[in-house]
């Protein structure tokens, strides 16, 4: 049985650089393919509810997220003229709070610095053209023409990816008839945790990320055949649903909203591969395996988890199969679970947006409570 001592990860983003993180920490060798030339991510927030907090605490950089970023208890869910109906957000676990709000250009951040110290190895610009699986490991031959061999090749390059269409054929995510909007800005001053808010055409929700910072995120319907935006209706589309929501803490943003290009809006898709995900020496992790939508904040936590997860199984040296076995074990579940359970509460939200009628068993409260206690189990 072969000592696994080199792996290649592809995809640079939170999921591969916690793998490379867990991997690194237990003295495998690391490498790191990104097809993007630099790195260059966008500086919305995240939710990081306190699993991903448990989990990035495995990786040694909790402390330092919960720093740089915004520590807030559960979100209040209210209608949309600021009626609070409900609590959301998984418990306190240990000394980490129910949520921390912070940049996703922080927090790859503060990965790279992490993967940096424990000396991760980064190529930039390219990706994999061919993986040959052999009994002992793969060989890669790189998009630049260069060729590798690795013990394993971890595939964490999205929803889009590269190494799962290769190793299992191609399969497209489902855009789901949503889309989402995110702006950052300064925080209120009576910003005191997350907000949500319900209104008739769109969900808002906003979340701090640091004490001096906040962004909003709007949930729309932007139509099942053709979601995309111009942009020079970013500004307006994104202000009317905004403008929706008459909470003053709302209102007072609306004029802030200025730049287009500081508009992130993308259409919302999920992706639910059947177990296993995983071929002879190669296994895919995170979006590239269970992309989900936002409802219930997850999708990032799920990656880092799985990082924490293979590494901690990789660390018994018994053989591919049976490592990759255990992580199914303990992985596939519970990310079907959060696929499922988003898909469904965005399945309600459409039909809400829409105008139509909510079948009986829809509701909204359990669905979550459920998920997210579930969340808050060990890994």
């Amino acid at each position: 049985m072969k000592t696994i001592e080199k792996v290649l990860i592809v995809g640079g983003g939170i999921g591969g650089q916690s793998a490379g993180i867990a991997l690194r920490q237990i003295g495998i060798e690391v490498e790191i393919a990104e097809i993007l030339p630099k790195f260059d991510v966008y500086g919305v927030g995240i939710i990081q509810q306190a699993n991903a907090l448990r989990a990035l605490d495995a990786l040694g950089v909790a402390d330092e997220a919960l720093r740089r970023g915004s520590p807030y208890p559960k979100v209040k869910m209210c209608t949309a003229t600021g009626h609070q109906i409900a609590e959301a957000g998984t418990d306190p676990i240990g000394r980490f709070p129910s949520h921390n709000g912070i940049s996703r250009r922080v927090l790859h951040d503060i990965l790279l610095e992490r993967s940096i110290e424990l000396g991760v190895k980064y190529r930039l610009g390219l990706t994999v053209d061919s993986i040959t699986d052999k009994e002992d490991g793969v060989d890669i031959v790189f998009s630049d023409g260069t060729t590798g061999s690795y013990d394993l090749l971890i595939g964490g390059d999205g929803i889009n990816s590269k190494v799962r269409n290769l190793i299992f054929g191609e399969s497209k995510p489902n855009y789901v008839g949503l889309s989402n909007w995110r702006y950052a800005f300064k925080r209120p001053k009576d910003l005191d945790t997350g907000y949500i808010y319900f209104g008739k055409k769109s969900k808002l929700g906003i979340i701090p990320m640091t004490e001096d910072s906040c962004y909003v995120f709007v949930v729309s319907a932007e139509g099942a055949d053709n979601p995309f935006i111009k942009e020079d209706q970013m500004i307006p589309k994104l202000q009317s649903y905004m403008e929706e929501y008459p909470i003053p803490m709302i209102q007072e943003l609306i004029d802030q909203v200025v730049d287009p290009k500081l508009v992130n809006y993308r259409p919302l898709e999920t992706l639910n591969l059947p177990a296993p995900w995983h071929k002879g020496n190669v296994i895919i992790i995170g979006d590239a395996a269970h992309a989900t939508i936002p409802q219930l904040g997850s999708g990032a936590a799920l990656a880092i988890e799985d990082a924490v997860v293979l590494a901690e199984e990789i660390k018994k040296q018994d053989g591919a199969q049976a490592i990759f076995t255990r992580f199914m074990k303990r992985r596939y579940d519970r990310c079907k679970m959060v696929v499922e359970s988003s898909e469904k509460l965005g399945e309600w939200e459409l039909m809400e947006f829409s105008g139509q009628k909510l079948p009986e068993n829809a509701n909204i409260g359990a669905t979550m409570g459920k998920t997210t206690g579930m969340l808050a189990q060990p890994i």
